[in-house]
């Protein structure tokens, strides 16, 4: 049984960006030779560090969501730990929760209930 997975990886900064997209597509292919499917990806560009890595204060942020046997991990893993254009890497398993509200937060649903909590709150009272 495949299990639903999400990792955040972060490229060194000193890439192009021709650079920095062969090394996702590299990441990309990886999974999909290995049996992974993609269930979305996130581009999240140049941001700042938290704190410095490598004495560097920016990186190329890269989200992926796909479904993969548990096999597949321990490959990405090593290919990650392999590459010197990753700085930081972190995969996590997802539960049942956690899909939902991903797919909610891809469908734009996030948030919508508290707005509408808001709009009613701020409703006049009727007499």
């Amino acid at each position: 049984m495949n299990n639903q997975y999400e990792t955040v990886f972060i490229l060194t900064p000193i890439l192009s960006e021709a650079q920095m997209r062969d090394a996702v597509d590299k990441f990309r292919k990886i999974l999909t030779d290995n049996g992974a499917e993609l269930v979305h990806e996130e581009d999240w560009g140049l941001r700042k560090l938290a704190y410095p890595i490598q004495k560097k204060n920016t990186g190329f942020y890269n989200l992926m969501e796909y479904t993969a046997p548990g096999n597949v991990i321990a490959l990405l893993d090593t290919e990650f730990r392999r590459d010197e254009r990753v700085i930081r890497h972190m995969t996590v398993a997802l539960d049942k929760h956690a899909i939902a509200y991903n797919e909610k937060k891809r469908k734009g649903l996030m948030n919508k209930q508290k707005e509408a909590a808001i709009d009613e709150s701020q409703k006049p009272a009727e007499a």
